[in-house]
């Protein structure tokens, strides 16, 4: 007797619903607390003043002060929370078409993956970033770069950053990789791979061109100041709008006009060709 297959349909239907959720919830539970330790690490500052570094926080100290293993450490970990924080929202719609097509194989026969492995290769390239960052943090406070609101003193460095970021945004590496982001879909028919090896893969090749769209963006906020968070919001809503949006493009080149501008403006201070 033929078995209806309308109950089977209807039941593959709820598990894959079942799972969109899990993973949104998921996704929704990391960025949510990325943020909420975030806004605790701010309010741990001196006087409640945002970006303002309180004495002896580590990592965070005035600009003078040498920094322990520990203080390393702390800021590494503060960067790669801030990466899941800002990164993991413009990454979801990877993420959700990664569970979707893994479901699709699995019944047809294939390996099924968790989706976790897939995420894990992604954030293992922003913690690798998380690195760079503590370290180009610690020798712009061993330079003295640094204020205690973990922004440059230095219009010239300050100026310079915003230059290249304005100019990266228009190159074609950016573009390449943006466009990638721009397509999960097309992502996955050509970079697709079975087994958790290749999920990983997946994940790390997928962090890499997130990474290309989005590496100079986040040497704004040695500008702006590192735990300056209406900044960090700022950036990742910009770095969110470019992926998802359908004016994203065009967003990301008012975005480098905007930061041309502003990166002249802080050289041209710093040349004593414009007004302090």
């Amino acid at each position: 007797m033929a078995i209806p297959t309308g109950g089977r349909t209807d039941r593959v239907a709820a598990l894959l619903g079942r799972e969109r959720a899990l993973v949104w919830t998921g996704l929704a539970a990391l960025t949510l607390g990325a943020w909420a330790y975030l806004l605790h690490l701010q309010r741990t500052m001196a006087g409640g003043v945002p970006g303002a570094a309180m004495a002896g926080t580590p990592g965070m100290g005035p600009a003078l002060a040498p920094w322990s293993g520990a203080d390393l450490l702390f800021t590494v970990a503060m960067w790669a929370v801030m990466m899941v924080g800002m990164m993991l929202p413009a990454a979801a719609p990877v993420i959700l078409l990664f569970a979707a097509v893994n479901r699709k194989r699995h019944e047809q026969g294939g390996v099924a993956v968790p989706t976790t492995v897939f995420l894990l290769g992604y954030l293992a390239v922003w913690g690798g970033f998380s690195v760079g960052a503590a370290l180009a943090q610690w020798g712009l406070n061993a330079g003295a770069l640094l204020s205690p609101a973990l922004r440059t003193t230095s219009p010239l460095l300050g100026g310079a950053l915003l230059l290249l970021a304005g100019v990266y945004q228009l190159s074609p590496l950016k573009a390449v990789c943006l466009a990638r982001c721009r397509s999960p879909l097309g992502f996955f028919m050509t970079h697709w791979r079975d087994g958790a090896a290749g999920a990983l893969g997946m994940g790390v090749r997928h962090g890499a061109y997130c990474l290309g769209c989005c590496w100079v963006l986040m040497g704004l906020l040695f500008v702006t100041g590192v735990m300056n968070l209406l900044w960090v919001a700022a950036i990742a809503a910009l770095v969110l709008l470019e992926k998802a949006a359908p004016a994203g493009v065009l967003l990301g080149r008012v975005a480098s006009a905007a930061l041309i501008g502003w990166g002249l403006v802080l050289v041209g201070r710093a040349a004593g060709l414009l007004p302090g």
